[in-house]
């Protein structure tokens, strides 16, 4: 869990790169309906969470930096005691200074008249440029009301600076506390595959592994961190395949990539495995050819490398392994030149992972590969997809595969935060060896 200190802390990092005399504003995430006045379950705005460790909507987030000083204020409801009768708990302006280590905290109400008072003789504004136009219409009446203000000298912000880069650089690099929240996300979303696994057996459906997968989360007051993808035979070469709902046949493979949410913090999880707990000589071949790819990517993950260096050390394995397996013909440097292997493989090998299962960051600036570098976190995911579409021989049609792990990087490689689930496949098939 993170503690109020570290929320603190962020809020005063943010400032100092905001720079003197500058107003920055953050506004939670609303609420939203499923359908007629059924609502999905809240889930904050996580730069906004980042921020303030604040799990409720209608809130704003004030940081205001003048010379030296500093003020953190949060616009936040009232405790309203019909609606805590409906809905629970409130937290209040009285326990958002008390509980979250806000300066000031105001009824959210109010926003309208302070927020003028706030962004008055302030040189610059930081916010969320352009992500809700019915905010940047509010922002833009608060800024009026200065200018527009009859004998006063005050002046409005005339810099407007956009939120994202400052916020999500820091987002980049994990505290010690957020990799342990990611470690736990891990452990959960761990134990749920290997469940998944030990359940698995021809004549199940989808869903019924996706049963398995939610139980053992909920067990461990956890959520998905995102829909689940559980897809037997030919569903696993569907990237997003999130339907869940068709039978897992004898002699097939079974791709599941599903996660865990823990404190907010999430991770991302792909094992492939046989539905009756034996691999086929095919299939063992194929992955193989992906599982080597995976471990290649990994050992690709240290500081100073280039982020694109795991996929390439990936993407060569992959091209060798077709051609290996008389998928594709020629040479490796033209596979890899007219990138043939695309048909087979088209994303890239993994992305950043944190308050976000694909997490904000740079991946390139100024079209260079930024270095990767210790305390950043990241997802490892080859994978083959031999697509009925696919020029393949027709025995390798309908084979899916992709494994994916969490990964640290540390002051001298990688450390796998998934390392506990099995991937070998002697392991799986041991795993699976009692699955009636």
């Amino acid at each position: 869990m993170i503690k109020t200190k570290e929320y603190k802390k962020r809020r005063q990092q943010l400032l100092k790169r905001a720079g003197n005399d500058a107003v920055i504003i953050v506004k939670s995430r609303q609420e939203k309906l499923r359908n007629g006045d059924a609502q999905y379950r809240y889930r904050q705005d996580s730069d906004f969470y980042y921020l303030t460790g604040f799990n409720e909507p209608d809130a704003l987030l004030v940081l205001i930096q003048t010379g030296e000083q500093t003020a953190e204020i949060l616009f936040c409801r009232e405790k309203n005691l019909d609606k805590m009768i409906w809905d629970g708990p409130m937290t209040g302006t009285e326990s958002a200074v008390r509980d979250y280590g806000f300066d000031r905290a105001y009824d959210i109400k109010e926003a309208d008249q302070r927020m003028p008072i706030f962004l008055q003789d302030r040189e610059r504004l930081v916010f969320k440029l352009g992500e809700h136009e019915d905010f940047d219409h509010k922002v833009s009446d608060w800024v009026k009301n200065i200018e527009h203000r009859k004998g006063q000298k005050s002046r409005a912000p005339k810099e407007f600076v956009s939120l994202d880069p400052m916020v999500h650089d820091m987002r980049l690099y994990k505290s010690r506390a957020e990799i342990r929240c990611l470690k736990k996300s891990a452990e959960i979303a761990v134990q749920a595959h290997l469940r998944m696994m030990q359940t698995c057996r021809p004549g199940l459906n989808e869903y019924d592994l996706q049963a398995e997968y939610i139980h053992e989360l909920t067990r461990h007051r956890s959520e998905p961190s995102y829909l689940p993808i559980i897809g037997g035979g030919s569903n696993a070469c569907i990237l997003h395949y999130i339907n869940n709902n068709q039978p897992l046949k004898n002699g097939d493979l079974v791709l599941i990539d599903a996660g865990a949410e823990y404190d907010y913090y999430a991770s991302d999880i792909t094992r492939t495995f046989p539905v009756n707990g034996r691999f086929t000589a095919r299939q063992r071949d194929l992955y193989e050819v992906v599982l080597q790819a995976q471990k290649n990517a990994i050992a690709a993950v240290k500081p100073g490398n280039p982020w694109n260096k795991p996929h390439q050390a990936a993407v060569k394995t992959l091209s060798q392994g077709l051609l290996d397996l008389g998928i594709l013909t020629g040479s490796l440097n033209q596979v890899l030149e007219e990138k043939a292997y695309q048909p087979y493989y088209m994303h890239m090998t993994g992305h950043w992972l944190g308050l976000d299962v694909h997490d904000v960051g740079d991946y390139q600036v100024d079209d260079l590969w930024i270095e990767l570098e210790k305390d950043m976190v990241l997802t490892i995911e080859p994978a083959l997809y031999i697509g009925e579409h696919t020029e393949a021989p027709a025995a390798w049609k309908g084979i899916g595969i992709r494994i994916e792990d969490d990964v640290l990087v540390t002051d001298s490689g990688a450390d796998v935060l998934s390392s506990e689930l099995v991937k070998e496949i002697d392991d799986i098939e041991e795993l699976m060896r009692d699955n009636t």
